[in-house]
């Protein structure tokens, strides 16, 4: 169903886009290159298990959850849609 100007599909094309774009975000920020044995931020030692489960680690677990944190607080994805967050 097609409402005023916009073609059939149109929703969905932006939907896909969006999610597109949540993936290649996401993909950019893994870690790539060798890892290190020594967390970057607080110089503590990264666990073995850790370095063979994640190519690239460069943090230990306590200051990646800090990092994911503070990243999900300054999110400026649109979830909601309304006009109001678009105008902004």
């Amino acid at each position: 169903m097609a409402g005023g100007w916009s073609k059939d599909g149109a929703v969905q094309e932006q939907i896909d886009a969006s999610v597109d774009d949540a993936i290649k975000l996401a993909r950019s920020q893994l870690p790539t290159g060798k890892g290190l044995a020594q967390c970057e931020e607080c110089d503590t030692d990264i666990p073995e298990a850790r370095r063979q489960a994640i190519a690239g680690v460069r943090l230990c677990v306590s200051c990646q959850s800090e990092l994911d944190t503070q990243q999900k607080s300054h999110s400026n994805f649109n979830r909601r849609g309304s006009k109001g967050s678009q105008l902004r």
